[in-house]
Parts: structure tokens; sequence; C-alpha cells
């Protein structure tokens, strides 16, 4: 949906909610899609929201619902009367039954689950036992499967079977009759095959599966390797539970790029989604702030230290904000680059010397053109070349050094089990202001201790 078009509905929609035209309002849900519907609503106040939400139909609600953001799902959720909610839940697949029954609190999800058709309620229970950001916690127990030792037909019968269960088919899983999954075969090949061909006979034995314990992270990066749909998630016996598709790969990368970006900047997953008091907010962010306040105080440190090389010249406090940017906007570059590297997993361990030495050459490259530019212009500011080399000097050694620690810093952290993203935030900036202005400072002295 455009942004024009977008406004235009919603205006549309507020003038229809206000004069409460129902036939009007369900006519709009039945014509648009439920990613559109979940902008819509996000758009509107909150009684419009629930007002609004309360007029779709549980099968198209429980769609609109997984599209909206966390803080509208949690409003509609709580505003809308349990047993409505669970018609709701009871049309989602078993992994977004859960994903939503999980957020809620431990009665009321009680009380969803006792409505719910007994079948569902109890695979929304056996998933709620998993680690919600494991290959068990993201999975849908709904899947096709047929024993190796069937035939085609039997295989269709069971596509047949589970096509109302089933929205999304990528494959037949192969079994043998003690559940173990053996294969994989394709819709194309069931299609092209014959009717009475064994299964075993056309199944592919190279299947990659994921068990029910391994991250999500980790389950979205084989599947970004293998380019796949869809991977089947097994016990520790090898035995079939249950299958992860796209939707929710894409789902995991989108939630593990906001939780790296939220780290990054120090801000915590709950005052983004969840917390609007002013106060607890306050709490997630201040003690970030102060270790960054602790550490730039050292760079006060390091200017009083050298108060005797500034007073003699100037000049040299003209430069400090320049090298300090070059100090922090070189270190956050290279821990970002490596950041991304380790997150997915590129090259193991095996490359981490390869692209620790890489981020190095780009840092002396950027750190010759630079400093090239800052003796241009010191020199024509104040016709002293000598002065110039000095400061250029110092501004190739800070950015090589902050170069150094945003490359290394992120391996660090990681090698103490300790998220490499966190490395992005206070540590790298205010580590490489002091150290930048320290080197800076050691510089200019060493200039004007030779010009005397």
């Amino acid at each position: 949906m455009e942004t024009n078009d977008r406004k235009e509905i919603v205006e549309n929609i507020r003038y229809l909610l206000d004069v409460r035209d129902e036939p009007k309002l369900k006519n709009i849900i039945i014509d648009t899609h439920p990613a559109d519907l979940a902008d819509i609503i996000q758009d509107l106040d909150d009684d419009e929201k629930i007002f609004l939400f309360s007029l779709i139909k549980p099968e198209i609600a429980s769609d609109v619902v997984l599209e909206l953001d966390e803080v509208t799902r949690e409003l509609i959720v709580t505003s809308v009367e349990t047993e409505r909610l669970s018609a709701i839940v009871d049309e989602m697949d078993s992994d977004d039954a859960t994903d939503v029954v999980s957020e809620l609190p431990e009665q009321r999800a009680k009380e969803v689950l006792a409505l719910v058709d007994t079948q569902d309620r109890a695979e929304v229970q056996k998933l709620l036992l998993h680690d919600e950001e494991s290959a068990g916690g993201i999975m849908a127990l709904e899947i096709v499967t047929v024993y190796d030792d069937e035939t085609v037909d039997d295989a269709i019968q069971q596509i047949r079977e589970k096509a109302d269960e089933i929205e999304d088919i990528y494959y037949i899983y192969a079994i043998d009759r003690g559940g173990r999954l053996v294969g994989i075969v394709s819709l194309q090949q069931i299609i092209l095959s014959k009717a009475k061909t064994l299964i075993r006979e056309i199944m592919d034995l190279d299947v990659i599966s994921v068990t029910v314990e391994k991250d999500q992270e980790e389950v979205a990066n084989l599947v970004r390797k293998y380019d796949l749909v869809a991977v089947p998630v097994v016990d520790a016996y090898n035995r079939l539970v249950g299958r992860i598709t796209i939707d929710d790969i894409v789902d995991v990368l989108q939630e593990e790029a906001t939780e790296d970006m939220q780290r990054m900047a120090g801000i915590s997953e709950e005052e983004v989604l969840q917390e609007t008091s002013t106060f607890r907010i306050a709490r997630f962010r201040l003690p970030w702030l102060i270790i960054a306040f602790i550490g730039e105080i050292g760079g006060i440190s390091v200017l009083n230290h050298f108060k005797a090389s500034i007073q003699q010249i100037i000049s040299i406090s003209f430069f400090i904000p320049v090298i300090m940017a070059m100090a922090g906007n070189a270190g956050i570059q290279s821990s970002t680059i490596v950041v991304r590297s380790i997150a997915l997993s590129e090259g193991g361990t095996s490359r981490i010397w390869e692209r620790f030495f890489r981020e190095i050459k780009v840092a002396f490259l950027n750190s010759f053109v630079l400093s090239s530019m800052i003796f241009i212009v010191v020199w024509v500011m104040f016709q002293q070349p000598d002065f110039g080399l000095a400061i250029a000097v110092a501004m190739m050694l800070v950015i090589l050094i902050a170069a150094t620690v945003g490359a290394t810093a992120p391996f660090l952290l990681n090698k103490i089990n300790i998220d490499p993203a966190i490395a992005t935030g206070p540590f790298i900036t205010t580590c490489n202001d002091v150290l930048g202005l320290f080197i800076y400072l050691i510089s200019v002295t060493t200039y004007i201790n030779w010009i005397k």
C-alpha cells in the first residue's frame, strides 16, 4: 500500500469510525490485505484501533494480529474478550498461536487455552515448553509426512488431508516407521512421479535439519546459507517434530537485527516495545551514559595533563574535535563490520585474522587520505608545514588505533560470551575518544619540544 493511499484510507476510516458506519467499515476490511489492515490500525487512536479490530472476523483477525507491532498488539489483545481471543488463536498455526499466548499473563493464557480446540491446545502447550529463541520455540507442528515405504499416491493423499491445516506446503518429509527423518521430497518430484512409485526411490537423502535446541539465529544463518524455504526440526533421536518456514526466518532476522541495534545504542528492548514510564526508560539508559561520562572524565584528565602544551600553542585545541570525531567514527565503522561478520558466522573462526587485517589495511588507506587533507588545511591556515605534519601524523595514528580497537573489541567480547553488538556502544566511543586525545596531545607535545 502506497503512503498517500494509506493516508487517504486512514482518513476515510476515521470518518466512518466517527459515524459508526459498520457496514462500510466491514466492506473495507474484506477488501484489504491483513498486512495493510495492520498498518491502518497502527495509524489510529487507541479507541479507534480497538473498535475497528472488533469488526474483523477471527479468521482475518488471526493474520492481522501477527502483523501488528508489539505495542499495538498488546493493546488489542488486552482489550479483546477471552472468548473472541480464543477464537482468533484457534485460527492460527501452532507457532503463531504460541507466540501470542506466550505474551499473555499466565492466568489469561490459561483462560484462552481452555476455550481453544483440544488438539490446538495440546500443540501450543507443547511448543511453550521450548525456549522461545530456539528452533523448537519458532517451529510449527503442522507438517506433511509420509513413510518411506509408502507410495507417491499415499503422499498425495496426505497432502489432501492436510490442505486445510497447512497453508503453504513446500516439502513432504519422509520418515521411517520409528518416526525418524530419512528423506525429503519436493512437490515437483511428487507431481512428476508415477502413483505407485515408492517414496524411498525418489526422496532426497541429503536432508538439512536442525534440532529443537538450536538457537534461532543459527537456524536463520543456515537457511540463508543454503537458500532454504523450510527446514525440518528433529529431536535428539532424529525424530521429526516440526518445521520452520521462511516467514519465521524473516521474523527472526528482523528481531535479531533490532536487538543488535538496541544494544549498540545501549537501549533495552523493554523501553522500545513496552515501557512508557519516563523514569523506567531513564533507568535503562542511565548506566550506559554513566559509563560514557566516567570515560570522558578521563579525556578531561588528559587535557589537564597537557595544558602546558595547549597554552603554548593555542591552535592545538582547534583540532581536538576533529581528532575525537575521526577516532569515534573509525572505531564504529570497524566494529560494525566485524559485529556483522561474527553474527553471520562468515568464514568461522579461521578467518578472524583475515578480517582483522583487512580492517587495518582499510584504516591505513583512509588515515593516509585524511592525514593528507589535514596537512594541507593546517599549511594553508597557519603557514606552518611542520605543525601540519605533526597533526597529520597524530591523525593517522589515531585512526589506525581506533580501527584496531573497533575491530578487536567484538572478538574479545565474543570470546568471553558477551554479545559483541555491545562493543559499538559507549565502550568503543569513549575508549577511542580518550585514546585519540592522548595520542594527539603526545604527538603535538613532541612537536613543541622539537621546535624549542
